[in-house]
């Protein structure tokens, strides 16, 4: 009897560290279309910062042991953008800015994580945008990771922030007027994925 004791101790010990390993390793979230978005602000020739959004989607590999170890694709749907104003976003699109319908999609893949604090890190990588490719570093804090009440996944959800100027992706268009600074706001959740059945 004893001896069945103890191999059913062994046996679930070693279950358990089995399952601290797995949950330990990285695991692959994918970024929520309907709620990841990337909002920009501009000066308009000093009367005021009107706004702009695109919806985003891409995956995060996430490793929660060594979060600077964790990985960022997102794509960013130009074509997309929304500002409220139907003609305006006409403009916007049009090839004097973003020349949607040539690149339709820009892209920011991270290449490093430096930790700032418990919940906070700076990511660095590149976006391409309007077919030239720029390091980007964007300041980003972990809002929460846990179920959500809506989908029943894993979720994480984080808020950046970046600057840029437009103009190191050759968008010039009414320089020095229209503002060459833009400020970005993001806002993401990722769901993990679960393995298919198979």
């Amino acid at each position: 009897m004893r001896r069945i004791f103890t191999k059913i101790v062994i046996a679930l010990s070693l279950l358990l560290s089995f399952s601290l390993v797995a949950e330990a390793e990285p695991q692959t979230y994918t970024l929520d279309p309907g709620h990841t978005y990337v909002l920009w602000h501009i000066n308009h020739f000093g009367f005021s910062n009107p706004s702009g959004k695109w919806m985003a989607d891409g995956t995060l590999i996430l490793d929660e042991a060594k979060p600077q170890d964790s990985k960022l694709n997102v794509n960013i749907h130009l074509a997309g953008l929304t500002t409220g104003i139907p003609k305006l976003d006409e403009h916007l699109n049009s090839p004097d800015f973003f020349d949607a319908t040539k690149f339709p999609v820009a892209t920011y893949v991270s290449d490093k994580v430096v930790l700032t604090g418990k919940d906070t890190a700076k990511v660095y990588g590149n976006l391409n945008v309007h077919g030239i490719s720029k390091p980007v570093i964007l300041d980003v804090k972990l809002n929460k990771i846990g179920v959500s009440p809506i989908t029943q996944k894993k979720t994480a959800g984080f808020t950046a922030t970046a600057e840029l100027n437009r103009s190191d992706f050759g968008i010039s268009k009414y320089l020095p007027g229209l503002g060459d600074a833009v400020k970005i706001n993001i806002e993401a959740e990722a769901d993990l994925e679960t393995p298919k059945a198979g």
